[in-house]
């Protein structure tokens, strides 16, 4: 790529990730540095001259062993601040999975919107845009940013792995909620375009009050089909080892998962060890370092989504369009 005025910084915890994308783009990172001190505060600097650039800052905002959400959320705002302060002509945030996007309405009294309140944070640092793949509420994402918030998505990358697992079997799409649907009908529409099959989507009954879930119906023609559950994210894994039940008793030849973000609570490595689920697919927005099960990283193959991060920032700096990327197939992701 033309790499013209644009620097492309990753923080040290998304260095992996940022490194590939660099990688993709043809360049390489530029240097900064990050200090700790013994309080637990911290102050990160780039190292080059940022005056006039156009920048790009690579961090997922994800909790790790030695490094909180809340600590890398900071990190991140403060080196965007420290960017503007060094006259960077445009900070973009490339944020692949971007916390606390759950929390995006009131669902009981007195609660936060928390959403909104990242939004705010961003904005008050000078960051001009902010990029993110499959949030848990797009037009809640959307709303709550005045900066432009692009948001890019998975679907592409899971169709073309999906393609030859289905092979010519029959195939259902299950939403495991009523809010998935949307999510679902998209890839279930790629899906068929790209196989040339008229596949069919089912949805899964669930309920949640007070972190618990309830809910075993289902409805779609699931019968000697292969499943597909399409879900944003996987946290505890009960919503879709209940929707694999469901879609097993429903006479499923086979039941595939496929999540962007695998969070990965520490009770997923009991939950998602049913039979009932044949593979679990999910893309490196965050390491799936919470499951240590045989039996479930056994099932788990994971995308790599760096060339769409980087096919997004070359269509950024260069006045590309992000609609035709998101429309177009991709090619095949390589599994990590």
């Amino acid at each position: 790529m033309n790499d013209e005025a644009i620097r492309i910084f990753s923080l040290n915890t998304s260095r992996e990730f940022g490194k590939n994308v660099a990688e993709h783009l043809g360049t390489t990172l530029s240097h900064h540095e990050e200090r700790d001190f013994e309080d637990g505060e911290h102050k990160t600097r780039s190292l080059i001259n940022v005056r006039g650039q156009d920048v790009y800052v690579i961090q997922s905002l994800y909790g790790e062993a030695g490094i909180s959400v809340n600590d890398k959320l900071c990190r991140l705002l403060f080196f965007i601040g420290a960017l503007k302060d060094a006259a960077a002509e445009r900070v973009t945030a490339i944020v692949p999975y971007l916390c606390y996007a759950r929390k995006d309405r009131k669902t009981k009294a007195r609660d936060p919107v928390t959403t909104r309140y990242i939004a705010h944070l961003f904005e008050a640092m000078g960051c001009d845009r902010i990029v993110t793949l499959d949030v848990h509420n797009l037009a809640a994402y959307q709303n709550a940013f005045r900066c432009p918030a692009e948001h890019l998505e998975a679907k592409n990358t899971f169709v073309q792995h999906f393609v030859p697992l289905i092979g010519d079997h029959p195939a259902v799409v299950v939403a495991p909620d009523f809010g998935g649907v949307k999510r679902s009908e998209a890839f279930r529409k790629t899906l068929s375009q790209k196989i040339h099959q008229d596949i069919p989507i089912a949805f899964a009954e669930k309920y949640r009050s007070s972190g618990v879930v309830s809910g075993d119906m289902i409805v779609g023609e699931i019968q000697d089909r292969v499943a597909i559950i399409i879900d944003d994210l996987i946290s505890s894994g009960t919503t879709l080892a209940r929707t694999a039940r469901s879609c097993r008793s429903k006479g499923a030849l086979k039941v595939y998962a496929a999540a962007s973000h695998g969070v990965f609570a520490k009770e997923s490595n009991r939950i998602l060890a049913t039979p009932d689920l044949e593979k679990i697919i999910i893309t490196n927005t965050i390491a799936p370092f919470r499951l240590t099960a045989s039996e479930v990283k056994e099932k788990l193959t994971i995308l790599d989504t760096a060339p769409l991060f980087a096919e997004t920032i070359r269509r950024l700096h260069s006045g590309g369009s992000l609609v035709e990327l998101l429309e177009s197939p991709q090619r095949m992701a390589p599994s990590l």
